[in-house]
């Protein structure tokens, strides 16, 4: 049984799609971020970081902070969506370092300065905006001859997801990026990814182009 500190992020959604898709058993605690819950002492000592998502995996004790760390503990824990062929491993780890260096800060910050506090910096939303249409070129060129972003369905997939499922926020037009809508969809349509997406709780449906 894992214990799964979450919130409705897509950093949370890494860890619940990737959960739901491993099939394992696991406990969800809601951390309201909004609320200030990732503060609390007892969470501390869980994420040093005070950031969601984390587990605790009571098979072995072992406790982990940081999504994209999550995502490799669990492939590595139940063999699955991490190839052990050197060349696709070393591409999903690539991939996946991909989406914590680019989309996920740099796509936060989109949502920061157009969604949030739009009008208080014209700078900003066009330096994050300029970096997210080039990240989304960057993946539209990938997928352009990849059924995924490293030919089999990955963690490199599931941690780029939830980003890209956040497109509304981004102020982009998935129909610009062919090859990343027909990707989307494709993962959205994944029963694991219906379940993992509203995991604390409903917040919306999945975003439709």
């Amino acid at each position: 049984m894992i214990d799964f500190y979450t919130w409705t992020t897509p950093n949370g959604r890494k860890v619940s799609i990737m959960l739901e898709e491993l099939g394992l058993p696991y406990t969800t605690h809601a951390i309201n971020i909004g609320e200030g819950e990732q503060m609390a002492p007892d969470f501390l000592k869980i994420a040093p970081n005070n950031k969601i998502p984390a587990i605790v995996d009571n098979d072995n004790g072992m406790t982990l902070m940081e999504s994209g760390a999550i995502l490799m503990y669990l492939a590595e824990k139940t063999g699955k969506f991490l190839p052990t062929d050197a060349d696709a491993r070393w591409h999903t780890i690539e991939w996946l370092m991909w989406q914590m260096g680019g989309p996920g800060p740099f796509l936060g910050q989109v949502h920061h300065f157009v969604k949030y506090n739009k009008g208080k910096s014209a700078y900003a939303e066009e330096r994050y905006l300029t970096e997210a249409r080039r990240l989304y070129g960057v993946l539209d060129r990938r997928l352009a001859d990849h059924e995924y972003i490293v030919d089999d369905y990955s963690i490199a997939d599931i941690a780029v997801w939830p980003w890209i499922s956040r497109f509304d926020w981004q102020t982009l037009n998935l129909n610009d990026y062919p090859n990343v809508k027909r990707w989307y969809l494709d993962i959205a349509a994944r029963p694991a990814v219906q379940t993992g997406f509203h995991i604390p709780k409903k917040v919306q449906e999945i975003p439709m182009p």
